[in-house]
């Protein structure tokens, strides 16, 4: 008799980036890493993907894992990949990274799935419209790559509460 099939989440989050090795995978990261302090774990499905297919099956950038490393968490595990079109059924919420993604995602969605799509930092405004690339400069851009994604983290585990009830 075959095993059963796993339960799916009660909820799904997307975070997206372009290559899916910087800004995606931190912000993957960190929101599961919070949602294991909250014990919600085994409700929500975190994942992160790339709208381009310039690294599909590399870990994070070893930047982002030091990182996110400083800070007691683990991205070493992590493979880029890049969106598909199930992503806009499998996931109730789809965050871009910045505009770029945000119109690239528009044009892949289906009509029907839009209103999953916001911008990652629409839960952190003081940080403006955009997570920076921090790919081609040095490590302080990961640094504030890490505090924006922090900020958005709490704010995201909070609505995720609110709408698992």
């Amino acid at each position: 008799m075959p095993a059963p099939a796993a339960a799916k989440p009660a909820f799904a989050v997307l975070m997206v980036c372009t290559g899916n090795i910087c800004r995606s995978p931190t912000a993957d990261g960190l929101l599961r890493h919070a949602l294991q302090r909250h014990g919600l774990t085994d409700r929500v499905e975190v994942d992160s993907a790339g709208t381009q297919d310039y690294h599909i099956g590399d870990p994070p950038d070893r930047r982002s894992i030091a990182t996110a490393r400083r800070h007691g968490v683990d991205l070493s595990p992590l493979r880029a990949r890049q969106v598909t079109a199930k992503d806009f059924t499998r996931f109730d919420l789809v965050l871009a990274m910045d505009d770029g993604h945000f119109r690239q995602l528009q044009r892949l969605c289906p009509p029907v799935h839009r209103d999953r799509l916001k911008m990652y930092l629409s839960y952190a405004p003081q940080f403006g419209r955009d997570v920076p690339d921090p790919y081609y400069g040095g490590t302080d851009g990961f640094d504030e790559v890490w505090r924006m994604c922090e900020t958005v983290t709490e704010a995201l585990v909070a609505e995720i509460r609110s709408r698992l009830g």
